[in-house]
């Protein structure tokens, strides 16, 4: 009995799994396997076909029966893909100039209705990308952190449109920050792409049940999601 992963023939009987097939294990390098196993590795193709799921409306559930992968299996997958999404945007350098931010507040949650997450978008208006997010309460300090997530050009030169949410006049420099209504349609950027983000992130839908349950996931979906926007807004403009 040769080793499945590394070829080795020093291998040993190691008990049997949970359907009684035998078990054994490489002395070599220490995996265990069975002789015929029934599903192999996961193909690199339905990984890649997962990673564009991710981006749609769909249930983790859902993205398994469609792969043909164990719901264990995907989870697990997830769980170890988001905690290494980036935490910052990526957008094209810009000069210093006259640049307008709209910015915006989404309501979330994450495992029951009363833990509440925020989720603070800051979209330039020109390019309608996202230069800032920030995820946590409604609080001033998420305020603090979602202009801290903002490029250094954006917070030295941009003017910032916003609600009339007292947080953001805390925080942001007056003399180029203005509380707007809806009706005057400076913040209807940011409160498309909240829509959008609500169309294509499942766990972002009200009354549906793909919420998250684990804030690191509920934070690295809403960023993978911004970064696959910002590299799509990118492409459409070099064209």
């Amino acid at each position: 009995m040769k080793c499945q992963a590394c070829g080795s023939a020093h291998t040993v009987k190691n008990g049997s799994n949970a359907v009684g097939t035998p078990k054994f294990m490489c002395r070599s390098c220490g995996r265990q396997f069975v002789e015929h196993p029934k599903k192999g590795p996961i193909p690199q193709e339905t990984k890649e076909l997962i990673d564009k799921l991710l981006l749609e409306r769909i249930s983790l559930a859902g993205i398994a029966r469609v792969t043909g992968v164990s719901e264990r299996w995907l989870q697990d997958y997830v769980n170890d893909k988001y905690p290494h999404v980036p935490r910052e945007v990526a957008v094209k350098k810009v000069q210093k100039g006259r640049l307008t931010i709209e910015c915006d507040e989404l309501w979330s949650f994450v495992g029951k209705k009363g833990n509440k997450h925020w989720v603070w978008l800051a979209i330039e208006t020109d390019s309608k990308a996202i230069v800032g997010l920030y995820i946590g309460d409604r609080s001033r300090e998420s305020a603090e952190g979602l202009w801290n997530s903002l490029p250094a050009v954006y917070r030295q030169c941009a003017v910032s449109y916003t609600d009339f949410w007292e947080a953001y006049e805390a925080i942001f420099p007056a003399k180029r920050h203005f509380p707007v209504g809806k009706e005057t349609g400076k913040t209807s950027h940011i409160e498309r792409f909240n829509c959008t983000l609500r169309q294509r992130v499942s766990r972002l839908v009200r009354k549906a049940l793909s919420f998250s349950k684990k804030l690191e996931n509920h934070i690295g979906a809403i960023w993978y999601f911004v970064h696959y926007y910002n590299a799509v807004i990118q492409v459409e403009a070099a064209l």
